[in-house]
């Protein structure tokens, strides 16, 4: 039976804001449950059900009409792809700023109601000072591309820059602990329940005393084998602090060799050393290895349409969230065949280096 290609656009949710597809286009409706949105919702289905193929609203030139969730629905669609790791982190801090002054057209956005959307986050209890100060900070990202693509005027960017951090110890925030040294045993028993990949970038972070920042965007390009002290040399692209201490350089040893080495054949210069990608492969080959049953032909055929799918979604490089992901999974992997794993993060494995 053919899929129905002329219903209706439903009524969804998103950041607590009512709105429709239509055309490829998201049709804002509302704060979602309002009398409001359902009113709007329905003049909307209305207006499809005279004129199945309405004009296509006329384009905002410029923030007077526009709403901040036009705004950063507009910020998301034009950064699609382009905020890596910071994708959710972003998703977060438009759903508070939204959740609150979505219907609000974005030039009476002002400093104090950006301190309401601060304080929602303070009482909210569940982000620490450092993320709220990043949460405000990505606010003022958002307008100040605003300003860039001429839809808000730069005066009202210009002022939320006035708006300080959070200082340590203010009224109702909490700053995290200091983060422990991983002991070397946790990291032992999580290694066999790690994907191979993941176990070598997790030891080679060990040995290396690397920021996973430096293991995960390791390019086959980077990594220097052409000198004949014997030695391999390692020099990122990027360095988090390469503006102050210059460009940064890790000589590679036999034992760090290797484990790269199989990460490097017969890849290109531009290529990553360690993929997702080949996590999943290195998962699948697990899994059918481990198989009690016989596989069928069409079972073959199946999987390998399924691989093929599931490599179009996966990145081809880890970022700090994925990274996190995978030695998570692997703990509760190893929890489940009773290995008792404490919970950890690879980010503090650069300090236990001394």
């Amino acid at each position: 039976m053919p899929k129905l290609t002329n219903r209706l656009p439903k009524k969804c949710r998103d950041r607590n804001q009512a709105f429709s597809w239509h055309n490829g286009k998201r049709i804002y409706h509302g704060v979602w449950g309002s009398p409001e949105a359902e009113k709007s919702y329905k003049r909307f289905i209305a207006a499809l059900l005279e004129s199945p193929t309405p004009a296509p609203p006329p384009q905002i030139s410029s923030g007077t009409d526009l709403l901040i969730a036009e705004l950063t629905d507009a910020f998301l669609e034009a950064h699609e792809g382009k905020l890596h790791g910071h994708a959710h982190q972003f998703n977060t801090t438009i759903g508070y700023l939204v959740e609150i002054y979505g219907e609000l057209a974005v030039n009476e956005f002002s400093p104090k109601k950006l301190k309401a959307v601060r304080n929602q986050m303070v009482k909210g209890g569940a982000l620490c000072r450092n993320q709220i100060n990043r949460y405000i900070g990505n606010i003022k990202r958002i307008f100040a591309w605003g300003v860039e693509e001429e839809i808000v005027q730069s005066s009202i960017s210009h002022a939320l820059q006035a708006v300080k951090n959070l200082r340590q110890g203010e009224a109702g925030t909490f700053d995290h602990p200091e983060t422990e040294d991983v002991p070397l045993w946790v990291v032992s028993a999580t290694l066999p329940f790690l994907a191979p990949v993941v176990a070598v970038m997790v030891q080679i972070q060990w040995l290396l005393g690397m920021r996973p920042s430096e293991v995960f965007k390791m390019r086959v390009g980077d990594i220097d084998r052409t000198r004949e002290n014997g030695l391999w040399y390692y020099v990122p692209g990027s360095y988090k602090t390469e503006a102050y201490v210059g460009k940064m350089v890790f000589p590679l040893g036999k034992a760090v060799q290797r484990l790269l080495a199989p990460y490097l054949d017969g890849k290109k210069s531009a290529d990553s050393v360690f993929s997702p990608r080949q996590a999943m492969k290195e998962r699948a080959a697990e899994a059918r290895a481990n198989r009690t049953t016989k596989l069928t032909p069409l079972q073959q055929e199946r999987d390998v349409r399924r691989a093929l799918n599931r490599a179009s979604k996966v990145e081809e490089f880890y970022d700090r969230n994925s990274y996190h992901r995978a030695v998570k999974y692997a703990i509760e992997k190893g929890n489940r065949h009773g290995v008792k794993i404490p919970h950890w993060s690879p980010y503090p494995l650069h300090k236990n280096f001394h």
